[in-house]
């Protein structure tokens, strides 16, 4: 039995991955541009059902491609001297995943799950200083700038990344010399932000924060 056509579909939907993966790279782009012009909430909410819907689709494409995946391998296993209706076999084993989706299934979708960190970081950083700018406007410049400052270098970041896991920010650059070195010396990298508990920083863990770097070039602007 040649497979060549089949394994060839499986490598153009695996393709189709791609193209979903940069409408959510666009769609997340977009969203922070829109909290960071101060655009209407339903506008940054429209963005959110966008990714909602490419996550939805990234998960259908992902099953149909392991339905297929886990029936060719079942019968290349079982080698019948007819060949079953694969796609009947395959169709069947996708409608069983989709009968067990559920939402939590999307925490899963490191896209939409970082689109989700993001924005609320940005709406954080760019509708979450009212009260502080109420109280004193100079205490708000200082509080933003002391959050600018990489707590490796002790300068102002340019290519800021942040830690999924403790929430805390560094450049990019030196805390991934920090891993490679400790690495090297079977060592943990502990969290450089002081005062954090976090004892293992590792590289997986760690995300660029557009949110940031939006806001330390809106002030190297001023």
């Amino acid at each position: 039995i040649s497979f060549n056509a089949i394994d060839s579909a499986l490598s153009s939907l695996k393709n189709c991955q791609s193209y979903i993966n940069s409408g959510m790279d666009v769609a997340t782009k977009v969203a922070l541009d829109l909290v960071e012009s101060f655009n209407d909430e339903e506008d940054v909410n429209s963005m959110e059902k966008v990714m909602l819907e490419y996550a939805t689709m990234d998960r259908e494409l992902n099953h149909y491609i392991k339905a297929f995946e886990e029936t060719l391998n079942q019968v290349k296993r079982e080698k019948p001297e007819n060949l079953p209706d694969l796609e009947n076999l395959a169709q069947e084993k996708f409608l069983e995943m989709e009968s067990e989706n559920s939402d939590s299934d999307f925490q899963r979708n490191e896209k939409y799950m970082y689109f989700k960190d993001q924005l609320k970081e940005m709406k954080k950083k760019y509708r979450g200083n009212d009260t502080i700018e109420e109280i004193d406007e100079d205490i708000a410049v200082t509080w933003s700038q002391m959050n600018f400052i990489c707590p490796i270098t002790q300068m102002t970041m340019k290519k800021p990344v942040r830690n999924k896991v403790c929430g805390h920010s560094y450049e990019e650059a030196p805390i991934l010399e920090m891993i490679q070195t400790q690495k090297q010396k079977n060592k943990n990298v502990r969290c450089p932000k002081m005062g954090c508990s976090h004892v293992d920083v590792k590289r997986s863990d760690l995300v660029p924060d557009e949110a940031l770097k939006r806001m330390i070039d809106s002030q190297n602007k001023q």
